[in-house]
């Protein structure tokens, strides 16, 4: 008996060591089980689209960007990587945005039709992504170890989110500290969705987008970053701040809204009277619907390596090795 007890005490082991070994080898070459990271992204986010932007006729990206309507945006990742050069995200983030005509500097050049269109908007932006990022210098790492460690990195993908554009009603003109935020889409400014303008369908407040950007991570711990990332979204709409193509006559507002909307809808579609400006508007230009909306933000991103070689849980592992394997 007493020979027994070791015998079943040495197997007992060694099949232990073989069971750890094997999943060990699984882990490093399995998918399901690549390095995790969570964290947090915070930092402003811009608005790029019809209202607002500097002086001189429309520029494309931060060119036309109006700083003073910065807003913020938060939101949450979780991050696998099969292998350190190549990641996985999957992101969700709240942000606002605004644009406001008001904001144009005028220089006497074409900003003066934006000045005069005298539009506004705000709206929450509720998004989700998967993106793809690329680590290039990774092969050039020495790989002993994360803390220190500087990596820059592209990421693109495919995603949706949701809007929904609002702007200033005054019931009394002449007072303008009274004002109501009301929703843009039903009141349909541009003619959408009516039969008089047949090209003109109403849009969806869920839209998909393709975000696109760069940053970098840096390690202060070694399952500890802190980074900063710059990420555009590229859209498929050109209506996040409701305003796209051409005046409509406002004689077909009765025709679709309720009557109490038909007031807001005429005082909202063109707001050219505010500057004290009288014109005929019905078929002008209200907006550019050769140029999509969109958006973007820079990003202070904070993340934690939850699993990996250098986690927590892995250095606990590692005591209950074999002597054989260290």
């Amino acid at each position: 008996m007493r020979a027994i007890v070791p015998m079943i005490r040495t197997t007992v082991t060694v099949f232990l060591c073989i069971q750890f070994t094997l999943s060990s080898f699984s882990q490093s070459i399995s998918f399901k089980n690549g390095k995790i990271e969570a964290g947090l992204g915070l930092g402003p986010s811009f608005f790029l689209g019809d209202l607002g932007g500097s002086y001189g006729k429309g520029k494309a990206f931060i060119s036309d960007l109006d700083l003073s309507l910065t807003k913020f945006s938060l939101g949450a990742f979780l991050n696998i990587y099969p292998a350190e050069w190549l990641g996985f995200r999957l992101s969700v983030n709240h942000s606002h945005l605004e644009g406001n005509d008001n904001q144009v500097n005028l220089k006497g050049g074409r900003e003066f039709s934006r000045w005069r269109r005298n539009q506004y908007f705000q709206s929450n932006i509720l998004e989700g992504y998967f993106g793809i990022e690329i680590y290039p210098t990774v092969l050039l790492e020495n790989y002993d170890g994360l803390k220190g460690k500087f990596r820059p990195y592209g990421i693109t993908g495919v995603g949706a989110f949701h809007f929904n554009p609002k702007g200033y009603y005054y019931p009394n003109p002449s007072n303008q500290d009274e004002k109501q935020l009301v929703e843009l889409k039903p009141l349909r400014l541009e003619g959408q969705g009516m039969t008089e303008y047949p090209g003109r369908k109403e849009y969806n407040l869920t839209q998909l987008e393709i975000p696109m950007g760069a940053g970098f991570k840096y390690f202060i711990k070694e399952n500890v970053y802190i980074g900063l990332e710059v990420l555009h979204r590229k859209t498929f709409t050109d209506y996040i701040d409701d305003v796209s193509t051409k005046y409509i006559d406002p004689i077909y507002f009765p025709k679709y809204l309720k009557p109490a909307d038909v007031p807001i809808a005429t005082q909202l579609y063109n707001r050219e009277p505010f500057r004290n400006i009288s014109r005929p508007t019905t078929g002008k230009q209200r907006g550019d619907p050769k140029e999509m909306d969109s958006f973007f933000s820079t990003i202070i991103r904070f993340g934690w390596r939850l699993n990996g070689s250098f986690s927590p849980r892995a250095r606990a592992l590692k005591q209950i090795r074999c002597p054989v394997f260290y």
